[in-house]
């Protein structure tokens, strides 16, 4: 009996962490959707800026 106690705990346990890991999976994508939302309405398009480094050159080795 006090094994089937504990494997009702833990299952349990599994549950609520699967819960809280969907949930936070939610908000993040919630965020992720405001975020381009916002994105959009200003207009920026695809341009970030991130490839601003790849254009300097690698600095030359002996």
């Amino acid at each position: 009996m006090f094994e089937y106690e504990l494997q009702r705990i833990r299952t349990a346990e599994l549950i609520r962490e699967a819960e809280r890991h969907r949930l936070s999976r939610e908000a993040l994508r919630g965020r992720r959707v405001a975020r381009r939302a916002a994105r959009e309405s200003e207009g920026e398009g695809r341009d970030h800026g991130h490839d601003r480094h790849r254009s300097r050159r690698a600095p030359r080795t002996a």
